[in-house]
């Protein structure tokens, strides 16, 4: 055992993420480092992926801790890092962390991991990966609509941009910042009493059908792009379970007014892709639908369409759409799955079939950057964590810090070649 990693005491609170609901954070102490991480929250979670917290909510999962885990904790090295997620999957006994809560069992594995980057005095992406190069493009929310906003909001989940071509993490992030500024201007001449509303994400969340918010993101994209010569792509999350009434057996707009079948949603999102030159795409369909996925990705093979509730960060399940061809990019989630051990199993699993993988924040956030060490650790190609707020800018922010880090070495990921 390495003496500086031995962790020698482990401790539990709640606090509140980016929307001001209760979370759980952990500190773990090792003789020489301390770690510490809370778990975010999704409001658009999928059916598959890890219970957030037992039946008794943050505060059964506090007690579950302080009365089980803790003491189990301390001695262990905290640089093994999968003898201690397997530790915890052992402890809980369930597929889906449903005693201890996956929100519990990430912020322990999380903290464990930056505990042990401290007493090694590695930067966690490097402790990840110690050969670790490559930056993510950013992949902003501009626009929202669904969930993360109120009602008159486009139906679909998220408009994005991303840079393609950017030459630095600057570069990129700044322009998507400009892209949610120039985007501002357009909504503000388009709607002159819209008050610059935002959703959970910091997007704009305006009162607007589909068709209008994708012209108002391209051409906000469109005028950065001239300005700066970064070529930025759009893209969208549809959240498509989100929009699927398993009674009614169709996709219901809301807003839009409509109720479409599944072949007429297939469709429909695929006019979407051509009529706006999209290169990104998530969650097409609903998150049982494997063949729906192909069907999509069948129509448009140069356009990422990503997993995100289909797989949810799960290794077996990115086995199943690699094999058929579902998705040719996934979400990685860390919270969905439970253990960064798992996480990184999927990002393997998904790379292994040539999928993009997208490291990705949640609605209720934590102030901190570790998606961003996360992202540069594991190999994503893309990070998907906003564009503004605090807690957003804090995984940017931390990118920029790694690229100096990373001096010459420094690559931006590139989509080409999957």
């Amino acid at each position: 055992m390495n003496t500086s990693s031995k962790i020698v005491d482990a401790y539990a609170r709640i606090v509140l993420d980016s929307r001001g609901d209760e979370t759980i954070e952990v500190e773990i102490r090792t003789a020489k480092g301390l770690g510490r991480a809370a778990a975010p929250a999704g409001k658009s979670r999928g059916i598959k992926e890890a219970v957030p917290y037992p039946p008794g909510g943050v505060r059964e999962s506090l007690e579950i801790f302080k009365r089980t885990i803790r003491q189990r904790l301390i001695g262990l090295d905290a640089s093994e890092q999968e003898s201690i997620d397997y530790m915890l999957k052992e402890i809980d006994g369930t597929d889906r962390f449903e005693k201890i809560g996956g929100n519990l069992a990430y912020a322990i594995s999380l903290a464990t991991a930056l505990a042990a980057s401290a007493a090694l005095e590695k930067p966690l992406y490097e402790f990840l990966d110690p050969d670790a190069s490559s930056i993510p493009l950013p992949l902003g929310n501009v626009l929202g609509g669904g969930k993360h906003a109120g009602k008159g909001a486009p139906d679909i989940q998220e408009m994005l941009t991303v840079p393609l071509n950017p030459k630095t993490p600057f570069d990129a992030i700044m322009a998507n910042a400009l892209v949610h500024k120039e985007l501002g201007k357009i909504l503000q001449k388009k709607l002159p009493n819209f008050p610059l509303g935002r959703g959970d994400e910091g997007a704009y969340a305006p009162n607007m059908r589909i068709h209008e918010a994708l012209e108002s993101v391209v051409e906000a994209a469109n005028r950065v792009s001239e300005i700066t010569g970064i070529k930025l792509g759009v893209g969208i999350d549809v959240a498509a379970s989100s929009l699927w009434d398993e009674k009614k057996r169709c996709y219901v707009y809301e807003n839009e007014g409509k109720c479409m079948t599944r072949d007429e949603h297939i469709n429909y999102v695929i006019s979407l892709i051509r009529e706006f030159n999209l290169v990104y795409v998530e969650d097409p369909v609903e998150e049982y639908d494997f063949e729906g996925f192909k069907e999509v990705l069948k129509a448009v093979p140069d356009i990422l369409i990503c997993a995100d509730d289909l797989v949810v960060t799960n290794a077996t399940l990115i086995k199943k759409a690699g094999e058929i061809g579902a998705a040719n990019a996934v979400i990685i989630k860390p919270n969905q799955i439970g253990t960064l051990t798992d996480t990184r199993r999927a990002c393997r699993v998904a790379q292994g079939y040539g999928m993009v993988t997208v490291a990705s924040h949640r609605s209720g956030e934590t102030p901190e950057g570790h998606l961003a060490h996360i992202a540069v650790g594991l190999g994503c190609k893309l990070i998907k964590s906003g564009v503004i707020g605090g807690e957003r800018v804090a995984k940017a922010n931390e990118l920029l810090r790694i690229g100096e880090n990373l001096g010459s070495k420094l690559k931006m990921a590139t989509l080409g070649g999957g």
